[in-house]
């Protein structure tokens, strides 16, 4: 296996390559302004340094979110383009389970992210491995009985740190993709089966078409 890991979901840009067993390499940026933009070099840097080409993956995985539109499009179109043009498997995963991972608690505990909007991206876990809730998006403000005291760890976790009140600011902030990789290999290696490369938006686009909007061409 040669797994190539790539997640634009989080204003982290970050790609990894993957031989089954170990990381060979890893690159990542945080910009939320720039991800289709850092994206491809972060491959190349990847491949450069593992000593691999592009036309040697065998597997690619990427984050399918939650994350917002914009950015969350860059990694999925980029990962199935990679997979048309290779003849590949492209597999997806829920990003917050790549940052759940990385963090390596064996405790029950929440991974947040920063939904904008004053909103964030979360899911309860009982530990690394075992997510417990589906993703959702919800104002912090509404999660405080839940949320109190339980160990927390991602971007929306620690900028809400009056809600999430057990946050963990020596935890995951942003995705990894070399966790995104080794969760992916390990699922694989046990022949789970992972999600279809589709995005996991779970709310409308911020850009809408004005209200009154004109038609302008002929009928």
């Amino acid at each position: 296996m040669l797994l190539l890991a790539l997640d634009t979901a989080t204003p982290a840009v970050t790609a990894a390559l993957h031989d089954g067993s170990r990381t060979l390499a890893a690159a990542g940026e945080v910009d939320a302004r720039r991800h289709g933009e850092l994206l491809l070099p972060a491959v190349d840097r990847v491949l450069t340094e593992a000593g691999h080409k592009l036309a040697e993956v065998t597997d690619i995985v990427v984050g399918v979110g939650p994350g917002p539109y914009t950015g969350l499009r860059v990694g999925l179109v980029t990962a199935t383009t990679f997979g048309a043009a290779l003849g590949v498997p492209v597999h997806g995963l829920c990003s917050l389970d790549g940052i759940a991972y990385a963090a390596g608690l064996t405790e029950p505990f929440v991974v947040a992210t920063d939904a904008r909007r004053k909103e964030v991206y979360w899911a309860r876990y009982e530990n690394a491995r075992t997510r417990l809730t589906d993703p959702a998006v919800d104002r912090p403000a509404d999660l405080a009985d839940q949320v109190a005291g339980v160990p927390a760890v991602g971007a929306g976790a620690l900028l809400y740190d009056t809600v999430f009140t057990g946050v963990l600011r020596d935890g995951p902030a942003h995705q990894s993709a070399a966790a995104l990789a080794e969760l992916a290999a390990a699922k694989l290696a046990a022949g789970e089966e992972l999600l279809p490369p589709q995005p996991m938006y779970l709310r409308r686009p911020d850009a809408k078409v004005p209200a009154n909007y004109k038609v302008v061409t002929p009928k």
